[in-house]
């Protein structure tokens, strides 16, 4: 992914993009790498600490999540970083990891303090837990989220 790249798009650009389906998009909206160990991990995380469970969640393995990717231009088949969307724009990498931990409540809002990184450093870090994920974490054969679990019962796309 381009340095930058997400923040070249306008603010709710996907609704204009045909391709992409319709999707409710008032709540934050987290796509992860569904057969990713790590990626699902860290959605769990998420979604157990979301008391108010503002956050939902795609598969980008789904076709909501596949046509985001492609309308952001990002690989839709290795998936070099989750995303979120929230307020109609898309954010990436470590921008997003600490978009979305900071929400969280407690302590988490400290997370913020790594966007005073240099980004070329943030996204560096982030590029070397992504691009081993699979061999460090492990990979499912499929996405082990049901529509029971806390993952599940807010799972779109």
């Amino acid at each position: 992914m381009a340095r930058g790249q997400l923040d070249s798009f306008s603010t709710y650009s996907y609704r204009d993009d045909p391709s992409v389906p319709d999707f409710p998009d008032e709540t934050p909206l987290i796509v992860f790498d569904g057969v990713c160990v790590l990626c699902n991990g860290f959605a769990r995380f998420v979604a157990k600490r979301d008391v108010a469970k503002r956050f939902r969640f795609a598969e980008a393995q789904s076709p909501l999540g596949e046509a985001l990717y492609r309308h952001y231009g990002l690989d839709d088949v290795d998936y070099e970083t989750n995303l979120l969307i929230q307020d109609g724009r898309a954010y990436g990498r470590m921008e997003a990891f600490v978009h979305i931990v900071s929400q969280l409540g407690g302590a988490w809002p400290t997370v913020r303090l790594i966007l005073g990184l240099p980004r070329p450093m943030r996204d560096w870090l982030y590029d070397r837990i992504a691009k081993n994920r699979y061999r460090l974490f492990g990979r499912y054969d499929a996405c082990p989220a049901d529509r029971t679990d806390a993952i599940g019962e807010r799972l779109i796309g």
